[in-house]
């Protein structure tokens, strides 16, 4: 049974389910200026910054699914921008040398701007109208805010459900020591 838990499948889809609970239900009435907070944009970005591009890509990719399965947007939108999104927070990290708490802030910031101005184009490219208005300017700005401040916590989260070891991860390739 601890095998089976042990999986990184099996824990982004606890931690997902989670996250999809807590967005759903409390962050829904939780507003600021009618925004809600993205709590799984920022698990997304959060898995880029932990595991890398690829799993910030495949954990932004389930993350987008499952919350797209509860939206009323077209099947697979949220999942593409949510995987794009985990990509580069993924491929942003590892062009840093260390990884501070600030740094973590500052690409989930850019990247929860990123996302909420790239959900809208997505959308109207493929046919939903209405949804590019000049209000993603200030939706942006509130995710971009309070995702600087739930990444940093997001990531070693991500970490444990990634199953990555913190020293292993930060470690050079065995290649250098060759």
């Amino acid at each position: 049974m601890i095998e089976f838990i042990n999986r990184p499948v099996v824990r982004l889809t606890l931690i997902g389910l989670i996250a999809l609970v807590v967005q759903t239900t409390l962050l829904a009435d939780l507003k600021f200026d009618g925004i809600a907070l993205q709590i799984m944009l920022a698990m997304s970005i959060g898995a880029g910054i932990s595991g890398g591009s690829e799993r910030g890509a495949l954990a932004g990719f389930m993350f987008g699914l499952m919350f797209d399965l509860v939206l009323s947007s077209p099947l697979g939108l949220t999942a593409l921008v949510y995987g794009l999104v985990g990509f580069l927070a993924g491929y942003a990290n590892l062009l840093a040398v260390a990884n501070p708490w600030w740094l973590n802030a500052l690409i989930g910031a850019g990247g929860s701007a990123a996302a909420t101005f790239a959900y809208p184009v997505v959308a109207t490219w493929v046919g939903v109208d209405g949804w590019l208005t000049t209000r993603v300017i200030e939706v942006a700005i509130v995710v971009a805010l309070a995702n600087a401040l739930i990444v940093p916590l997001a990531a070693p989260v991500m970490r444990w459900g990634l199953v990555i070891k913190r020293r292993a991860r930060l470690a050079p390739p065995p290649e250098i020591f060759a």
